[in-house]
């Protein structure tokens, strides 16, 4: 009896054992493959930190011939002996220095680049005249006030009386006192609260009279644009939605004219006594056909300049300290 315990005992004792040194393989095992992954974790990672180390210096060198590129286009366009004349009327507004710092920023970055900056205002305002002091930009600052009858009333939406017809003409007149036939130039109308890609500058140097491209956000579009014939690259009608029987259905934005045709046709200008929105067809109707127009931006495919508007900031806690004799930009140009 003792002797089948025993037997008993011992078989039990190696099952135990068994099950333990099944056990500890199992554990074992699970280890070495825990190891193994792990390693393998460990390869993967680096190779994804190579490959994205690798990629990122990749994008660096992208952005270097990028830079390169832009470089070079820039001094191909320096060389370029075409002056862009931007004509950008003004008005004093809480939003207008804010404008123009954006606006100065861009410019700054263009070759060849004459910023003519025309205030609607019986007189040069220090504000204005103290930026473009500091603005870096060649420039040319006038006064021109909008006529009393044809100011916009406080509450008057945008379209219902012309606006910039004083500025812009302002302007036309300096051109047409101060350059020759024989300078070099385009003449491209640049509101203050567009946003413009510097490639669209680019563009209008081949202008040789009149050039258009679309424009981004205006007219209830998403786009308003030239349509172009893609054989002979000619324009051929125009998808506005806003007027569209406007001889030149297009917005102030969206086209530029060489300086020799505006100075060959003095007699062209900006009129107070055309319908709300002709103030485009107006003057290109005086010195270009729609036959003439040259389709810039890829054949008018691409988007150059938005139409962006800065909402009207709301300013009622600044009322109410004003009106106790306090204000919250005492001392300081905002």
């Amino acid at each position: 009896m003792l002797f089948g315990y025993l037997t008993y005992s011992c078989g039990k004792g190696f099952l135990v054992l068994f099950v333990i040194s099944l056990v500890a393989v199992q554990h074992f095992t699970y280890y070495q493959e825990l190891h193994k992954w792990q390693e393998m974790r460990k390869e993967l990672e680096s190779l994804i930190a190579v490959q994205r180390e690798t990629q990122d210096i990749l994008q660096y060198q992208m952005m270097l011939l990028r830079q390169k590129t832009f470089d070079s286009n820039k001094t191909a366009t320096a060389n370029d002996k075409t002056t862009v004349y931007a004509v950008t009327p003004t008005f004093a507004r809480a939003v207008q220095k804010a404008e123009l710092t954006r606006l100065s920023q861009t410019f700054r970055l263009v070759p060849n680049f004459h910023w003519i900056v025309v205030e609607d205002s019986s007189e040069r305002t220090r504000l204005v005249s103290k930026f473009l002091e500091e603005s870096c930009l060649i420039y040319t600052h006038l006064a021109a006030a909008t006529p009393p009858n044809y100011k916009l009333g406080k509450n008057d939406p945008n379209w219902k009386k012309p606006r910039g017809v004083e500025q812009r003409n302002a302007a036309l007149r300096w051109l047409r006192k101060n350059l020759k036939s024989d300078d070099n130039g385009v003449v491209f109308f640049a509101d203050d609260d567009n946003t413009y890609s510097l490639k669209l500058f680019q563009e209008m140097r081949k202008i040789r009279k009149v050039g258009v491209w679309p424009v981004g956000l205006v007219g209830g579009l998403m786009v308003e644009k030239p349509i172009c014939d893609n054989a002979t690259n000619k324009v051929i009608g125009f998808n506005a939605a806003w007027k569209p029987d406007r001889p030149f259905p297009i917005d102030m934005a969206g086209f530029a004219i060489n300086l020799k045709l505006l100075l060959e046709n003095s007699h062209a200008v900006f009129s107070y006594d055309v319908q709300s929105g002709y103030q485009e067809s107006e003057i290109l109707r005086q010195i270009v056909t729609r036959d003439e127009l040259e389709p810039l931006a890829d054949s008018c495919t691409k988007i150059y300049v938005w139409h962006t508007r800065t909402e009207p900031p709301r300013l009622n806690v600044e009322q109410l300290l004003i009106k106790k004799g306090k204000r919250s930009d005492a001392g300081i140009e905002v």
